[in-house]
């Protein structure tokens, strides 16, 4: 593979990993390569339909089509910071429980080190229900609705009006943007809607989150820090989002 492509391969993998990506970000992450070159392998990825030009930077074709990334390719995204935030979600469970896990890559990794104890477990992840699946004593839920297949999830109606009905002692929640200005976003908005229903639904409401979210703001809103009773991080966060998370009373772990 000669390096224009290799370099270009990797333009398009760091903007799906962010899912909005500023100029002044790729000029960071490439400083070898002039803003002319950058500007013209923008323009021709974008005629490719990789990537798509916005004012100051791309966004991900990946979060614009509502997919939300391919869970495959998002599990082997950062790694231990999903493990890191498995073991610090586990530290809150209790047993004799309701509670809400989401899907998506993370909370896949969490259903995986799941204590084999009394819950019931709704979750809308195929993947998290699978992990599941492995225990004896929870009791475990997955809604009816319709399939996202590249995020291996259940959402839409169906699932919403079924979660309407449950009250939850806890939810864990994944997100695919966190942006000061926005909050907590993702790429669809069915997806939006129904984690908006199970926040309405829970006594606490626990956000998962990986640094490499911040600075990402999707097409759909889902909730402000206001929502959030605790935020988990497998690394350190900004300090400006520290501050917020701090005037929200948002506890960080």
């Amino acid at each position: 593979m000669d390096p224009m492509e290799t370099r270009r391969n990797a333009i398009v993998e760091l903007i799906d990993e962010k899912g909005t990506v500023s100029f002044s970000q790729l000029k960071n992450a490439f400083p070898q390569v002039s803003e002319m070159t950058l500007r013209t392998d923008l323009r021709l990825l974008d005629e490719e339909k990789r990537i798509l030009r916005i004012h100051g930077g791309a966004k991900s074709v990946q979060v614009l089509i509502g997919t939300d990334g391919l869970l495959k390719r998002k599990s082997v995204r950062n790694i231990p910071e999903k493990q890191k935030i498995a073991q610090k979600a586990l530290t809150l469970l209790r047993a004799d429980t309701t509670v809400y896990l989401d899907s998506g890559s993370t909370a896949t990794v969490l259903a995986r080190q799941f204590p084999d104890q009394s819950n019931l477990i709704y979750t809308t992840g195929l993947s998290c229900a699978t992990e599941l699946a492995e225990l004896k004593e929870p009791t475990v839920m997955l809604p009816g609705g319709k399939l996202n297949r590249y995020s291996q999830s259940v959402f839409g109606f169906s699932a919403i009006k079924e979660l309407e009905r449950v009250n939850f002692h806890q939810a864990f929640l994944g997100i695919t943007g966190f942006h000061l200005s926005a909050g907590f976003t993702c790429g669809i908005n069915d997806e939006a809607i129904l984690k908006q229903t199970v926040i309405r639904q829970s006594e606490q409401v626990v956000m998962l989150m990986d640094p490499s979210k911040v600075g990402v703001k999707c097409s759909f809103g889902v909730c402000g820090l206001a929502d959030v009773d605790i935020l988990i991080s497998g690394g350190q966060l900004p300090e400006e989002v520290l501050a917020e998370c701090r005037r929200y009373g948002v506890t960080v772990l």
